[in-house]
């Protein structure tokens, strides 16, 4: 199977799950996410699994084909910076977190945005193809 394909059928139906989540459960999501923005372990290590998440994907598809398959290539970049940023400059990392996870809204919006893109993903990963 292209690793295109293998990569959009994890992490499709993964962020779908988690936009379900975060929808059904907003106060208990922007509980976490209050606690995900403080200085410590789980910060550490939340930055830890985004930059190994971020380098497998980006070894396995650094791809910059301008069709739907560049998404996954972003990601695992976006991933990689991020985790890079919340080892080494943490301040900066809660500062931007802060900033973008303000409230209720917020927390809807990134919501509908990760359904959208993980429905994406796994649309594209399943799909009957010929």
């Amino acid at each position: 199977m292209e690793r295109s394909l293998f990569l959009a059928r994890l992490l499709g139906p993964t962020f779908v799950a988690v936009a379900i989540g975060m929808l059904i459960n907003l106060g208990m999501y922007e509980t976490m996410i209050a606690e995900a923005l403080r200085p410590g372990t789980l910060f550490y290590l939340s930055g830890l699994l985004s930059l190994l998440a971020g380098l497998a994907i980006v070894n396995l598809h650094n791809r910059w084909q301008m069709d739907w398959r560049v998404i996954i290539t972003v990601l695992g970049w976006l991933m990689t910076i991020g985790g890079i940023m919340r080892i080494a400059l943490p301040q900066v990392a809660i500062a931007v977190g802060s900033t973008i996870y303000g409230g209720r809204a917020s927390t809807i919006v990134a919501a509908l945005l990760t359904g959208a893109l993980g429905a994406f993903l796994s649309f594209k990963g399943y799909m009957r193809r010929d």
